[in-house]
């Protein structure tokens, strides 16, 4: 292994975030209600920039503060509470597909002018190597199933050396 100057061994090392050694709990995403907060500081701005606009007759300041009111609008109805985490999510995806689920994958996304919240899942099935795979969405807010596909798996796993 190469050395440094002052004769420590130096060589590739994982960053922080990556180092599965100081691993302290499971992740949490952060709520997307948190939109409301965005959405009263632009609510703020948009009161100011009418009363000076208002009281100055200055139309470019009434035009700012009718912008950041729509803008403040929007952060308000699109700041949805997300309900399901993405282990409620994999649940309700797993009863979803119907075979025991392995490895699996989660993303949070948005769907609609709203942008609602949305979970989208890929499952694959618990045995080696996996036989069935499939794609679930779940509505982060209510945990409906807004989707699902489950298929045989047609990956081919032999040049991993793994056979049925």
């Amino acid at each position: 292994m190469p050395t440094d100057q002052t004769g420590d061994q130096t060589g590739d090392t994982l960053p922080e975030d990556l180092d599965v050694t100081a691993y302290v709990g499971p992740y949490l995403f952060p709520d997307i209600r948190r939109r409301r907060i965005a959405g009263a500081l632009h609510a703020f701005g948009a009161v100011v920039a009418l009363a000076a606009g208002l009281t100055s007759n200055n139309s470019g300041l009434v035009i700012a503060g009718v912008v950041l009111a729509a803008i403040a609008g929007y952060h308000f109805v699109a700041g949805w509470h997300v309900a399901l985490d993405q282990t409620a999510a994999l649940a309700a995806a797993s009863r979803a597909v119907g075979f025991p689920v392995g490895h699996a994958s989660a993303q949070l996304g948005w769907r609609g002018l709203r942008s609602r919240p949305s979970w989208r899942i890929l499952l694959y099935s618990a045995d080696a190597p996996p036989t069935q795979r499939g794609l679930v969405e779940v509505d982060a807010v209510d945990g409906r199933i807004l989707g699902q596909y489950a298929e045989e798996n047609p990956e081919d796993w032999s040049q991993y050396g793994i056979t049925e």
